[in-house]
C-alpha cells in the first residue's frame, strides 16, 4: 500500500500547506499533481497485475474521506476569503484543488460507493454531495454500470461526440437517470429516506457554510466544485468514449466484457486514482477493492496516462485525431 499512501497524501499535504502559508507550497502543489506525476509515470515501470487484496485500502479510502471536509472548507478559505495570499496564488489553489477533488477525491468517493460497509458508502455520497453532485452516487452504480457501452448510458459518449457536447448532457441526463432509479427502489418508502433529498440537503448545507464565511467563499465553493466536476466528467469520457456493447439474440445487448472500457497502465497516476484507470476489471468486477484490481492483454489500453488523456480531450479534434483510430484498431 505504499505506492497508494505516497502518491494521495503527497498531494493532500502540499495543498494544505499552500492554503495555509501560500507561496512556494501553492506551486509545490500543482506540479505535484500535474508536472510530477506526468514524470515519474514516464520513468517508473508499467504497474504489475496485484498478486493479493490488501484489507489496509479501506482505511487509506476512509482517511482521505474524513480529510475531504477540512480540506474543501480550507480551499473555499484561501482561494475566496480574507486571506494575505495574491491572484497568482488563489488561482493556482484553484486549479490544484480543483484537479486534487477530481482526481483524488472522486477515484476515492468511487470506491466507496461500491464498498459493503453502509459507512464506507456514506463517506463517498458525502464527499459527491459536497462537491454539489450527489446524484452521481445514485447514478454510477445504478445507471452507469447497468448501462454502460449503451446509448442508455449517459456517461458513455458514442464515437464522434466532444467532450464539451458531452458533459452538460452527462450531467443532466445522469441527475434524471438517478433520479427514476431511485424513485422506483423508494417507492414504497418514507420520501425522508430518498437518496436524492440526502444530497440536497448536503449541497445546500455545503452552500450555506461556505456563504456564511463571505461571498468570495461561496464564489470559491462553487469554481472548485465546478472544476472537479469537470474533471469527474472527463474520467467518464475518457475511459469510454466509443466503445459499444453488440446487439445479440433477441435484441439483447450482450454482456459487460473487458472490451468495454478503456484502461491505462502507468504505474503512478493509478496509484494517485487508486486504480481508477483499471476500469475494466472494476466494471467486471464491481465491488473488487482497489488494491486488486487487474489489467489483462483483452482490455483496450489508452496511449498516455489519464491525466494525459483528460487534457487531451479538451481538445476535440486533436482527441479524435488520437482515439479514432483506436476504435478503428479494435474493430480489425
Amino acid at each position: 500500500m505504499w505506492l497508494f499512501t505516497f502518491a494521495t497524501f503527497l498531494p493532500t499535504a502540499l495543498l494544505i500547506l499552500g492554503a495555509v502559508f501560500g507561496g512556494v507550497w501553492v506551486w509545490a502543489a500543482l506540479l505535484t499533481i500535474t508536472v510530477f506525476t506526468w514524470v515519474v509515470d514516464k520513468l517508473s515501470a508499467r504497474a504489475a497485475n496485484p498478486q493479493a487484496e490488501f484489507p489496509s485500502g479501506d482505511m487509506l479510502s476512509a482517511t482521505l474521506a474524513l480529510l475531504h471536509l477540512p480540506m474543501l472548507a480550507l480551499a473555499v478559505w484561501a482561494i475566496g476569503g480574507d486571506t494575505s495570499l495574491g491572484i497568482a496564488e488563489r488561482f493556482g489553489l484553484l486549479i490544484s484543488y480543483g484537479l486534487f477533488f477530481g482526481q483524488v477525491g472522486h477515484p476515492n468517493a468511487h470506491e466507496l460507493i461500491h464498498r459493503p460497509n453502509r459507512w464506507l458508502r456514506r463517506l463517498g455520497k458525502m464527499i459527491y454531495s459536497t462537491l454539489l453532485i450527489g446524484h452521481h452516487a445514485s447514478a454510477h452504480p445504478l445507471v452507469h454500470h447497468v448501462h454502460v457501452a449503451t446509448e442508455r448510458d449517459p456517461s458513455s459518449a458514442p464515437r464522434g461526440q466532444g467532450f464539451w457536447q458531452f458533459a452538460p448532457h452527462c450531467w443532466l441526463r445522469g441527475f434524471r437517470a438517478g433520479l427514476v432509479a431511485e424513485n422506483r427502489r423508494y417507492a414504497t418508502r418514507s420520501v425522508l429516506a430518498h437518496p436524492y433529498l440526502h444530497y440536497t440537503l448536503i449541497a445546500l448545507a455545503t452552500l450555506g457554510a461556505a456563504g456564511l464565511m463571505g461571498v468570495g467563499p461561496l464564489f470559491a465553493l462553487l469554481a472548485v466544485a465546478g472544476y472537479a466536476q469537470i474533471q469527474i466528467m472527463l474520467a467518464d469520457y475518457v475511459q469510454h468514449y466509443g466503445l459499444r456493447r453488440d446487439i445479440i439474440e433477441n435484441g439483447r445487448v450482450e454482456p459487460v466484457g473487458p472490451q468495454h472500457s478503456w484502461n491505462t497502465p502507468h504505474r503512478y497516476s493509478s496509484a494517485m486514482m487508486l486504480n481508477a484507470p483499471r476500469h475494466s476489471d472494476h466494471h467486471l468486477n464491481p465491488t473488487r477493492p482497489y488494491p486488486g484490481l487487474r489489467l489483462d492483454h483483452r482490455m483496450p489500453l489508452l496511449p498516455y496516462a489519464l491525466p494525459t488523456m483528460a487534457v487531451i480531450a479538451l481538445w476535440p479534434r486533436l482527441w479524435r485525431r488520437v482515439m479514432d483510430p483506436r476504435l478503428d484498431a479494435l474493430v480489425k
